[in-house]
């Protein structure tokens, strides 16, 4: 990767954390960008990270043999769509434990964001739906083909035309609306939830 190329990325990175305004999100959704990431730890400290989900197998199976993929990928998925934590727990240990031994590499690539991963259960159940992927993982899945295509010879220009034609006039009209609007403004006023189920303050008694 070019080095002018990474510094003017990360700087841009840093620029759209810092047009979130002084409040800090709750949670940012990160993949393999670590421009993006180290960003979003040097503006919003306090942020709390969740891994992208189709990232993280990506990460995972491609340090494996194919043979292993399907089963790979069927065992994160029963972490990912683990009711509680404990479940989630409960499917991550012996994930660990089987592959670990002979791919060491790939287990530890799961390891390392082992907290990360598994955020989500953290917020509202029914966000869990938006917050397990990169929001934007399927929004830009048009653009990255159509740049495969043309082995990425766009300038700037050509690049935003293309994203404004494919994305922001026919795809907004399949965009999903968020479920569980009503859950936004426990979360934004620090309400804790554990395993998607809203923990309520007792008052103490004096």
């Amino acid at each position: 990767m070019d080095a002018a190329w990474q510094a003017k990325q990360c700087q841009d990175s840093r620029q759209i954390c810092k047009a979130c305004g002084s409040a800090a999100p709750e949670l940012a959704v990160v993949d393999g960008d670590l421009c993006f990431r180290a960003a979003s730890r040097d503006v919003h400290p306090d942020t709390r990270e969740q891994r992208c989900r189709i990232h993280k197998a990506t990460n995972v199976t491609g340090a494996m043999p194919k043979s292993l993929h399907d089963r790979a990928r069927s065992d994160l998925q029963d972490i990912r769509m683990a009711a509680t934590g404990k479940e989630a727990e409960a499917a991550f240990d012996p994930f660990v434990e089987t592959l670990g031994v002979k791919y060491g590499d790939a287990v530890h690539k799961l390891v390392k964001d082992r907290n990360k991963f598994m955020t989500f259960h953290a917020f509202s159940a029914e966000h869990r739906k938006h917050i397990r992927t990169n929001p934007v993982e399927n929004v830009f899945l048009t653009v990255r083909n159509r740049t495969r295509k043309t082995k990425g010879r766009l300038n700037r220009r050509t690049a935003l035309f293309m994203v404004f034609k494919l994305i922001m006039m026919p795809a907004t009209r399949k965009w999903r609306r968020i479920s569980g609007p009503n859950r936004l403004p426990k979360i934004i006023g620090g309400i804790e939830f554990t395993d998607g189920i809203t923990q309520m303050q007792v008052p103490l008694l004096a």
